[in-house]
């Protein structure tokens, strides 16, 4: 895998680049779909790829771990195949699940223990086998097993927690060099820096991930509850560390405005379910803002989704046909709301990088997170 930083705008953080993959060039910054168990909600793998033009999804190593299983998965020749996608993908560790499940789950020096979701039956994610499941699901980008802290966060639970994370790091990397790969292409561990929101945290985890000279670099432990601001100034202390030679992930965010925030500090990589989860509910994002289309103000308003056209959807159905399809609880429904947002997530990314490129990021970001604070 190979990184190329191209553009850093003159004011800010902010970079456009491109990485390149066994399975394809992903141009930063970028948005990736969340594709959880080998699909992304809603959307056809053919959309994806030839309307949406996504370089690069999601897989969740904690739920394809549990199903369809690493059998399933290394008989099909990886997730890949299974799933029919050759562009690029990336899977988490299995961490943020895992913290998720609070209630039934034991945390100790070797790894975790926890019950499955579906079942109750007990399983057990260490460094090692967390790195064995995701060279078995064959994505191009892997992360460090790592613990997910919640917030708020005590300082002590937190240091204990980050200092924990790194010495699971070094397992990784180890298990990394046991584990050959095994489809024939490469996979790159991406380490993960954690400290909560204290400062002096999120200093020495960053410094501690930057001496592994990764390939690339993800920041993990945000946008679990804690305030924008915090999150913005944890990011800002830890790009300030993590080389502008590698790409920077920051997992599970967010909202449109958190990720041209997240990019003015000098983030490339973003994940979030929100597109897609917000859009089996109504609520659909544009350039203008948030809107609710199962409001009854959309009844008769018969103008296109979106004349901006983020996709094919956007001037092919109508507001009132969407209001409609959500009114009588049609499935279609959810489908168009879900390719909509996220064609509107990989437009404002490509828009960022187009901006950054030309030299017109502040004015046009500036621009765009006032506009996209309305609530219509």
């Amino acid at each position: 895998m190979e990184y190329q930083l191209l553009e850093e705008d003159r004011s800010t953080k902010a970079r456009a680049g491109k990485l390149i993959t066994d399975h394809g060039e992903v141009e930063t910054p970028i948005f990736m779909p969340v594709g959880t168990i080998g699909t992304v909600k809603g959307i056809h793998q053919r959309e994806l790829n030839e309307d949406l033009q996504a370089p690069i999804i999601l897989g969740n190593t904690y739920h394809l771990y549990l199903r369809p299983g690493t059998d399933v998965l290394e008989n099909a020749g990886g997730l890949h195949d299974f799933m029919n996608w050759q562009n690029a993908i990336l899977t988490d560790s299995g961490g943020y699940q895992v913290y998720s499940l609070s209630d039934t789950r034991k945390i100790t020096e070797d790894g975790v223990e926890f019950r499955s979701h579906i079942d109750g039956s007990k399983h057990f994610f260490s460094p090692e086998s967390a790195i064995d499941v995701q060279r078995s699901i064959g994505a191009d980008i892997i992360m460090a097993f790592d613990e997910c802290t919640p917030y708020p966060c005590e300082y002590d639970y937190a240091k204990r927690s980050t200092d924990m994370t790194h010495r699971w790091l070094d397992r990784c990397f180890e298990a990394m060099n046991e584990y050959p790969a095994k489809y024939g292409y490469q996979q790159a561990l991406f380490p993960i820096v954690q400290g909560s929101t204290y400062k002096d945290l999120r200093k020495s985890s960053a410094e501690y991930v930057a001496g592994k000279d990764a390939l690339g670099n993800a920041i993990g432990g945000l946008s679990v509850g804690e305030p924008d601001n915090e999150m913005y100034e944890m990011t800002d202390i830890v790009t300030d560390i993590l080389p502008s030679s590698k790409p920077r992930y920051l997992m599970g965010v967010g909202t449109p405005i958190n990720l041209l925030e997240n990019i003015t500090r000098g983030i490339d990589m973003f994940d979030c379910v929100m597109p897609t989860r917000n859009a089996r509910n109504g609520g659909l994002f544009t350039a203008t803002g948030n809107l609710n289309i199962k409001n009854s103000k959309w009844r008769n308003d018969f103008s296109l989704l979106d004349e901006n056209g983020y996709s094919w959807v956007d001037t092919y159905y109508s507001k009132a046909y969407l209001k409609h399809l959500f009114s009588v609880n049609e499935l279609l429904g959810k489908q168009i709301a879900s390719i909509h947002n996220i064609g509107f997530y990989l437009w404002l990314v490509k828009e960022a990088r187009e901006k950054i490129l030309s030299g017109d990021f502040v004015s046009w970001k500036t621009k765009m997170v006032d506009q996209m604070k309305n609530k219509r």
